[in-house]
């Protein structure tokens, strides 16, 4: 039989958030592996995985999840995980990978399939989707995403504040992700373009530490890196104007 990969999406981090198709995949791969980063802490994703799965059956496998600047030394640590994930597809057969939000989304599952497909020819590789950061800030901000016919624009802020300003130059909703080390240069576009009073930003969502603020708010200060940020199209013509 063919070796399976899932990539399980697990959500922002609240475990209530992981959908039950993903608790089901969890719990029936052999093995559950769990990225963490080289200083070897505890991430959102295996977190949230050890509400539904023994510790026994969670391997966790180290990604240079910290590293923003040497590609050597990050694809380095994504073959060498890739290269333990299909060591365990051929002891076990089946294997789950947990990923914040969804597989499919800025997920380090793409990188880790890529690998273990060449190291692993024949491998069945599947996604299960997972609740994202801007579903659940809109959740607990009450932030409408869109309505009738807006775009919805996703910028990661680590591709540099001109992308960002661009989107929010357009009429469409925008979600910043990975805002929070720019987050000067984030309060500086929103004013820019006109769209700081109606935006808002969490970070930790569902979790002790959660914080949901308006934009307006942002004072250049640092925030955790994974905060994500709404800043919700401009509607100007009443109830169902945009369908």
């Amino acid at each position: 039989m063919s070796s399976r990969l899932v990539g399980v999406g697990v959500g922002p981090g609240d475990p209530e958030l992981v959908t039950v198709k993903g608790v089901g995949a969890l719990r029936a791969a052999a093995v559950v592996v769990v990225p963490v980063m080289d200083t070897g802490e505890r991430g959102r994703a295996e977190a949230t995985v050890l509400h539904y799965v023994p510790a026994a059956n969670v391997v966790r496998v180290v990604f240079a999840l910290n590293e923003r600047s040497d590609r050597g030394r990050r694809e380095a640590a994504w073959d060498a995980a890739g290269q333990r994930v299909a060591e365990l597809l051929r002891e076990h057969g089946s294997v789950a990978f947990a990923t914040i939000g969804d597989p499919n989304v800025y997920s380090t599952f793409t990188y880790l399939a890529q690998t273990v497909l060449a190291a692993v020819p024949g491998t069945v590789v599947e996604t299960v989707p997972g609740i994202t950061a801007m579903q659940d800030l809109a959740a607990r901000s009450g932030a409408v995403l869109t309505e009738g016919t807006e775009p919805l624009t996703l910028v990661p802020v680590t591709a540099g504040s001109a992308v960002l300003k661009e989107a929010l130059a357009g009429p469409g909703t925008v979600v910043a992700y990975k805002f929070g080390r720019q987050a000067g240069e984030v309060a500086e576009a929103l004013r820019e373009t006109g769209r700081l009073d109606d935006a808002v930003w969490g970070s930790a969502l569902g979790l002790p530490g959660e914080s949901i603020r308006p934009a307006a708010e942002l004072d250049g200060a640092p925030l955790p890196y994974l905060s994500t940020l709404i800043a919700p199209a401009r509607r100007d013509g009443g109830r169902g104007g945009k369908l």
